[in-house]
């Protein structure tokens, strides 16, 4: 941070909550926050805010939420890669009184027998509409950009079996943004729509997932890094049989990857995971940093995931197992093409989109090395292709049906 640029966003802690879920900036009841809400004044709000985002470019909608609250969510692009920074807690609903309690706290599931649909209400937010709305817009300008990447707070998924102590099993947390299961599912399709990553923080534990939002796979790949110090909350990934999921990640040190569905329902697949191996020494507590690299060459991400005591120059081990991971950022739209699209263009690198004619949907806006090609398309209905240097500004071909 002392030598290169730098984004933060503030998180739950920040403002002086034990968890956040904002529901556009009404009053809680208290400071845990599952009622939903902000429980400080808003003038301290906005004051965390201002300290902690002053640096980021201005917010892309700045119309405060309740309570004259301010918003930070905006895009940044630098050295070719265009992020997206979210606030995924500010509009995000509360669950206190909208589901029935079903563990020790309202944001706890424990019962295993709940019905994982029936949490996963009607009119229940994640994103809310103005930052999904945003997504869908930041997804459609490539201006100065080679991929995209989005920032969050904290993961689409549960990817944490075990809280706080190796004995406290926890089968579904509703801080993370797993739930409602609608509005993960809705972020995530704006993301895959940019073909982009996702990183993020604040489940303490290290985890690199590949969503699944209809289908296993589907999805974008996502890197939640470790806590660089990891003293107060441990968490651990720990399936309950003990078992690999289905197509585990091919000659893994680790014993637990492949697809799995999370507590609330969500397809991943466990891709690496850096458990704690005993808190009692700082050495083993599974403190560390991530790091993501992206090749704009050749499209390629590659995570890594590093021990917190190490030196990097010297340890062959300095990564925790299962890292590096290393994929192709157009596989962060994951979905099985049924046919192509051919196009050709006079311009060098151009911006492509690919419009469903019959329902509307933009299924995907990337840049793309080659004037002329093969573009995925999903089903056997008619498609627009759209094209332009850095937004799809020119139709290029209507009414194409795709080749097998």
């Amino acid at each position: 941070m002392r030598d290169r640029p730098t984004i933060t966003i503030p998180d739950d802690h920040d403002i002086g909550q034990a968890n956040l879920w904002g529901e556009g900036g009404i009053q809680a009841t208290n400071a845990a926050g599952p009622s939903g809400g902000y429980f400080y004044a808003p003038e301290y709000v906005n004051m965390v805010q201002r300290q902690q985002t002053w640096h980021l470019p201005d917010p892309v909608d700045p119309k405060p939420i309740e309570r004259n609250i301010g918003v930070y969510f905006t895009d940044l692009t630098y050295a070719g890669i265009s992020f997206a920074i979210l606030e995924d807690r500010k509009f995000k609903t509360g669950p206190e009184g909208k589901i029935p309690k079903m563990g020790p706290r309202p944001d706890h599931i424990n019962d295993p027998k709940y019905d994982r649909k029936a949490v996963d209400v009607k009119g229940l937010k994640l994103l809310g509409d103005r930052q999904l709305k945003f997504l869908n817009s930041w997804s459609q300008d490539w201006t100065g950009a080679e991929q995209k990447v989005v920032l969050s707070q904290t993961a689409f998924c549960g990817a944490v079996h075990i809280h706080g102590s190796p004995t406290n099993r926890l089968l579904a947390d509703l801080d993370s943004n797993a739930w409602p299961q609608t509005g993960r599912n809705n972020a995530l399709r704006e993301i895959r729509r940019a073909n982009a990553t996702h990183l993020c923080g604040d489940q303490h534990l290290a985890v690199s997932v590949r969503h699944g939002i209809d289908t296993f796979d589907d999805g974008p790949f996502a890197f939640t890094s470790p806590a660089l110090v990891n003293t107060i909350y441990g968490r651990w990934w720990h399936p309950a049989d003990a078992k690999a999921g289905p197509n585990p990640v091919p000659n893994s040190p680790l014993p637990w990857t492949g697809n799995y569905l999370d507590g609330l329902g969500n397809k991943i697949t466990m891709l690496a995971y850096a458990n704690p191996i005993n808190r009692s020494n700082e050495k083993q507590r599974a403190d560390g940093y991530g790091l993501a690299r992206f090749n704009k060459r050749t499209g390629q991400v590659t995570f890594e995931c590093y021990k917190r005591f190490t030196d990097i120059t010297k340890d062959k081990d300095s990564q925790f197992a299962g890292w590096p991971l290393t994929f192709n950022f157009n596989d962060n739209d994951g979905r099985k093409a049924t046919g192509h699209l051919e196009y050709k263009v006079d311009l060098k690198h151009p911006v492509v989109q690919i419009i469903n004619e019959r329902t509307k949907e933009v299924l995907y806006t990337k840049r793309v090395k080659n004037s002329k090609g093969q573009l995925p398309v999903y089903s056997i209905d008619p498609h627009t292709i759209k094209v332009g240097k850095d937004k799809p500004l020119r139709v290029l071909k209507t009414g194409l049906t795709a080749k097998k």
